[in-house]
This record gives structure tokens, C-alpha cells and sequence, in this order.
């Protein structure tokens, strides 16, 4: 199928509105609030335009249980300090187990993994395993406010360490066991935890990896912690460690949670680490809860029943948005590998065994897909959406999907962050799928381009900003006591809004796109142009497997360098004659400013474990910063990827 951007490729069903968990709120909305609306814009606009009471029909329609006594929904409107539902008190594990009334019986994890064999949980298995979880926790003397970590697997266990440890009003945070001792401490060091859940190995692909080594370096330089939980996972056991299978088998359950105030520390989430020592940005219970019941029944259309399987790491926002699909009452598909192993194919055969009716596929994935020729048409599949997202999907994807899954599946591309641990922009139900671009706005989030003067700006380029507070905005970023690195950080540049980062373009319909990250526009005399453009044209042609650009500026005002790094195809070689292509597609494609300086073959891109392209990073070592300083090698899914482009710095930052 050949497709330009924009071109329409799915649109809502004439009885989507009877169909939907949109449409159901849409009814709800109609008989408990008398407020009649029927298309998304029309619900958009109420849901910023009043946000207290979209907010509070958003807890009373899930039936959000509160243990406390509100006084308010929306205490102060200002960016940072708006506070959400003061006096109430819930508690997410709560929510999560009571998986809107789904059976006991019914499976609430799937666990797959190269490691083992399948492992499931029902969902009365799940919420045993958590009340003998919060046992052994609190035995271990953990309670409200204690930090507790993972450096874990996307595995049954993982949820079950989490879901004890918000039971307890203590703050969770993982780390994917693939990052190295380094990464590990740079994140957990600054939480401090008093318990660590750890696995001893795991098998990628073929390979058996054994991380008990890094487990002790990492334990050496974190003194906080006082247990070491080993879960046992494969062959690996961990020396000293307290046995996670013995110590739930002998404990007696603790069903009750504890009730904590709306914005409590539910996890600390950590940003890439690839521009400087990673942020630690605390989302609390309410935030979560309201955020994630709202994008995953409004958005994703999940419901009691269904099932989603969506790759993660443990590090990943993904995998917290993954555990709570539990929320809703959708059973969930915890994976842990190599994504691609035995073949792309896979992933795609697993949602069929698994009865997946959401697939999360990142953009790299669904692309690879379509490059190896992949051939989904014989398997018999469940899935009514497929979600996308962490960078930009080339219309070339959207074409793939429709072509392999057909018009009954909805792609829901959507950009977000685990700033907000959730997406600002976003497919739902009511839109229509457009080739290339994001259909829409998120319900309840005022998200707007801002130009460098603060103004609104529609068909051009401009600053993602969110000009009204949402309930998921970090509590604050942990041991920032004052707020002032939370302010530097998102509401410097424009006082009481926030600035996302992002680079977006929003039609007057209110479809997007994102092009890249604001601090990694290329701006070529005056023109600036997203980093995804550029991919769009370089990755379709031929011999091209991967690239990344850069703009050296020049202080003195000039052009500066625009530098493209191209690693080429099996067996093709970054030689005059396709350099010379490169070059006469951008001039063609973007324009004559848009020609690169130079262009340089590289083995491998370098991108972080959830597959981002390092831009920035590899941006500042050209520019002569030291590379500890803006990357750390634990972090990337290729340490080596690296040294091409440190060969390159100026010779006193190698």
C-alpha cells in the first residue's frame, strides 16, 4: 500500500460509541452529569475546559474507592503545586488486585520467558502471592515510605514484589537486570533502598547471562540496603540472599493496605540517563491510578477480560503501564528475552497463544517487521489495537499494519513520557488513524506548541507544552526538597506551563506530529526541521539500516555542521556513490540546507534499552564534553556503539 502522510487508513465504526468503554463514558457522562456529548472534540474540550469534574466522573464512573474524606478535587490550579483530591486516601495495589471484579479464576499473568517454562497466575493466585508478599516485606521491616528496588525481569514476580510493596505505603522502583552496575547505582544510590528484589541471571536468545557479579558490585556500593531478595529465576541462585519462594510459601497473607493521601510515593521512575545523571521522578498512588484507568479503558479501549502484551523492560514507564492494565481487569503478558528471537515473527505468535487484544510494537519493531518481510496473515489473532510508541512511526508502518491485521484493528500511535508516566497525545476510539501522524490530544491534557515566544502555534513547529496541571505530573523529583530542579527542569522557559521537550506540529483538527526532541532540532539558516523527517527519508532508501544526525552550531552564527552517521546493509558500504543518494534525496525530499555536511559510516547506532537514538549525547561529545558526563555505557543496548563517535571528539574529551 502506498501511502502519504495524512491519508486516512481506519476510521471509527458507526457503532463505536455502542461499542467502546469511550462510548460507555460518553453514556455515563449523559445520565449522571447531564452532559451530552458525542465526539471527541466536543469531550476533549469539556475535559480541559473543566478539569475538576472530568476528573471526579473519571473516579466516580471506575469507582475508585476512597478511605479518607475529600474536601476538594483540584485545590490550586497553578504549575508546579496544582494538588489533586485532598483528603482522600486509596491505595493502587487495591485497585489493581481488585482487577474490576474480575474472577479468581481467570488468568491475570501470563508469564513468558527464555529463561523458564510458561508461569501463570490467575487472578486469586496473584492476590494471594501479594498479601504473602506484604507478610514477608513487613517482616523484613518495611512500612510506609520505605524505598524498596528491583533489579529484576519483566516477570510474574516483579508485579507481585511491586503490587506488595505500594500495599504497604512503601515506594518502589526497578532497574532492567540488563543495565550494568554503574547505571544501577547511579539510579537506586539516590533513593536509598532497604530492600533489593534481584535475579541471579537470565537467558537472551540463546545466550545464558550471569549477573551475579554485577549483583555484588552493585550491593557494594548501595549500604542502604539490609536484604537482598533472590527470586530465583533459572539456575542462578544468589549467595546470602533470602529465598522469595520459601519465604512466600511460609507466610501467613496480609490482606489489608494501607490507605495513603492521594499524592503518597507510589514509584520513582528514572529518566534515560543518556544527557546526565538520570532524574528520580516520584509518581504518587492518586496520580497513577486516575491517569492510567483513564488512558487505558478511554484510550487504549481495555476492559475486564481482555488481554496486553506489550515489550518491556522493567526500567521502562512501559512496564508500569503494562502492570496496570491489572487496573482495569485485563490480564497482562510479562516478557523476558530477546524481543526477535527466534525470529520478528515471534511476539506476533504470542498474541495469538496468549489472547493479546492490545499488542504494544515500538515503531523499530513494526519498521523491522516490515523490512524482513514479515507475514502475519496466517495466524489467528485477538488483537483490536495496536499501540506504538517511544518515537515516531513512519507512515510506511501504518500502511504495514493495515495491510497485516486489516481494517477491524485500530493503531494507536501516541508520545508521552515517564514524566508523566502516560501519553499527552494520542489515538482513542472516536479518531481516525491518519498515516504518519498522532490523532489527537489525550483526554484531560491541555497540550498545546508554543513558538519561542510562548505563543500557540498550529501548522508549524513549536515547543510541546501542557498549560493545565494533570493529576500523574511527578509529586516532585526525589531529594529535590525545594522544587527547584522540578521548576528548572519542566517551567523555566515558560512560567507556569510545561515544557515537555518535544518538538511537535498540531493540525487545526488537532492531529500531530512529533519530530523529534526539541534539543536535537536541526535549524539550518532559520529552518528547523525535526530529527524523524530527516529518518524518514534516509532509513526508506536503499542500503540503509539505521542513522542518526546532529547540528553542530556555530557560535559565530553560521550554519554550523549537520553531520549524518549512516550504518549501511549487510554487505553495502558507505562509499561516494550512496552518499551521493543520501544527498539528493534530502535536497529533494527536505531541502538544499538540509544536505549534510558529512557523511560517516559507523557500525552501529548508538540508542538506550528502549531503543532511542542517543542524539543529544552524541551532539555533546562532538562538541569536546567528556562522555561520562552526558552517557553512561550501562545504559545503551550496545556499550561499543559508542566509541566511533568518541574517536571523532576533539582530542582533549576522548
Amino acid at each position: 500500500m502506498s501511502v502519504r502522510t495524512g491519508d486516512v487508513l481506519w476510521q471509527p465504526p458507526a457503532d463505536i460509541l455502542q461499542t467502546s468503554e469511550v462510548g460507555r463514558f460518553l453514556a455515563w457522562l449523559g445520565t449522571h452529569r447531564d452532559v451530552d456529548l458525542r465526539d471527541h472534540d466536543a469531550l476533549w474540550r469539556w475535559s480541559v475546559a473543566d478539569l475538576e469534574d472530568f476528573w471526579s466522573a473519571v473516579w466516580e464512573f471506575f469507582e475508585v474507592h476512597d478511605h479518607g474524606a475529600r474536601t476538594s478535587v483540584l485545590a490550586d490550579r497553578v504549575m508546579p503545586g496544582a494538588r489533586w483530591f485532598t483528603g482522600s486516601l486509596l491505595n493502587y495495589t487495591e485497585h489493581a488486585l481488585r482487577g474490576a471484579g474480575a474472577k479468581d479464576s481467570a488468568v491475570a499473568i501470563r508469564g513468558r520467558s527464555q529463561t523458564r517454562a510458561d508461569h501463570d497466575l490467575t487472578w486469586g493466585e496473584l492476590r494471594d502471592q501479594v498479601a504473602r508478599a506484604a507478610r514477608v516485606l513487613t517482616d523484613l521491616g518495611v512500612g510506609p515510605g520505605d524505598r524498596v528496588a528491583g533489579y529484576l525481569p519483566n516477570c510474574p514476580e516483579a508485579v507481585v514484589a511491586f503490587l506488595a510493596t505500594a500495599a504497604l505505603g512503601a515506594v518502589w522502583s526497578s532497574c532492567a537486570i540488563e543495565f550494568g552496575p554503574r547505571s544501577v547505582v547511579d539510579r537506586f544510590g539516590q533513593i536509598e533502598p532497604v530492600v533489593l528484589f534481584a535475579a541471579g541471571g537470565y537467558r537472551y536468545g540463546t545466550k545464558d547471562v550471569d549477573r551475579r557479579d554485577e549483583l555484588d558490585a552493585i550491593t557494594a556500593d548501595l549500604p542502604t540496603v539490609r536484604h537482598v531478595v533472590d527470586i530465583e529465576y533459572g539456575a542462578w541462585r544468589v549467595d546470602g540472599a533470602t529465598s522469595w519462594p520459601a519465604s512466600l510459601a511460609a507466610a501467613e497473607p496480609l490482606t489489608q493496605v494501607v490507605p495513603v493521601p492521594f499524592d503518597h510515593p507510589l514509584v520513582v521512575l528514572f529518566s534515560s540517563g543518556t544527557t546526565g545523571r538520570p532524574k528520580a521522578i516520584v509518581h504518587g498512588h492518586g496520580g497513577i491510578v486516575l491517569e492510567h484507568l483513564k488512558n487505558h479503558a478511554l484510550s487504549w479501549d481495555l476492559r475486564r477480560g481482555d488481554v496486553i502484551q506489550w515489550y518491556s523492560t522493567t526500567a521502562w514507564m512501559m512496564w508500569n503501564a503494562l502492570v496496570s492494565g491489572l487496573l482495569v481487569g485485563a490480564g497482562i503478558v510479562t516478557i523476558d528475552g530477546d524481543p526477535a528471537h527466534p525470529d520478528l515473527r515471534w511476539q506476533w505468535q504470542l498474541a495469538q497463544e496468549a489472547g493479546a487484544t492490545l499488542m504494544g510494537a515500538s515503531p523499530g519493531f513494526i519498521m523491522a517487521c516490515r523490512s524482513a518481510g514479515v507475514d502475519l496473515r496466517g495466524l489467528d489473532l485477538r488483537i483490536r489495537v495496536v499501540g506504538s510508541a517511544g518515537s515516531p512511526l513512519p507512515p510506511e508502518g501504518y500502511a504495514w499494519i493495515g495491510d497485516q491485521l486489516g481494517p477491524r484493528v485500530q493503531l494507536n500511535v501516541g508520545s508521552g513520557g515517564t514524566d508523566v508516566c502516560s501519553g499527552l497525545v494520542q489515538n482513542n476510539p472516536l479518531l481516525p488513524v491518519r498515516a504518519g501522524m498522532i490523532s489527537g490530544r489525550a483526554l484531560a491534557v491541555d497540550v498545546h506548541a508554543y513558538d519561542d515566544a510562548g505563543t500557540e502555534v498550529t501548522g508549524e513547529p513549536g515547543e510541546l507544552v501542557v498549560t493545565s496541571p494533570m493529576p500523574s505530573m511527578p509529586v516532585g523529583l526525589w531529594g529535590d526538597v525545594d522544587g527547584s530542579r522540578l521548576r528548572a527542569t519542566y517551567f523555566d522557559r515558560f512560567p507556569g506551563v510545561w515544557q515537555h521537550g518535544d518538538w511537535i506540529v498540531f493540525e487545526p483538527d488537532g492531529s500531530c506530529v512529533v519530530t523529534g526532541r526539541s534539543d536535537a532540532t536541526l535549524n539550518r539558516g532559520g529552518v528547523r526541521l525535526g530529527t524523524a523527517e530527516f529518518y524518514r527519508v534516509v532509513e526508506e532508501l536503499p542500503g540503509v539500516a539505521d542513522s542518526l544526525v546532529v547540528h553542530l552550531e556555530d557560535p559565530q552564527g553560521g550554519n554550523g555542521e549537520l553531520i549524518l552517521f549512516v550504518t549501511p546493509s549487510a554487505g553495502i558500504e558507505v562509499d561516494d556513490a550512496l552518499i551521493a543518494i543520501l544527498r539528493t534525496a534530502l535536497r529533494t525530499s527536505l531541502s538544499p540546507r538540509h544536505v549534510p555536511d558529512r557523511v560517516v559510516g559507523v557500525p552501529a547506532i548508538p540508542r538506550n534499552l528502549t531503543g532511542k537514538k542517543l542524539e543529544l549525547p552524541v551532539k555533546r561529545i562532538l562538541q569536546g564534553v567528556e562522555p561520562s558526563q552526558v552517557v553512561s555505557r550501562d545504559a545503551l543496548a550496545d556499550p561499543a556503539s559508542l566509541d566511533p563517535f568518541i574517536a571523532l571528539a576533539p582530542e582533549g574529551a576522548r
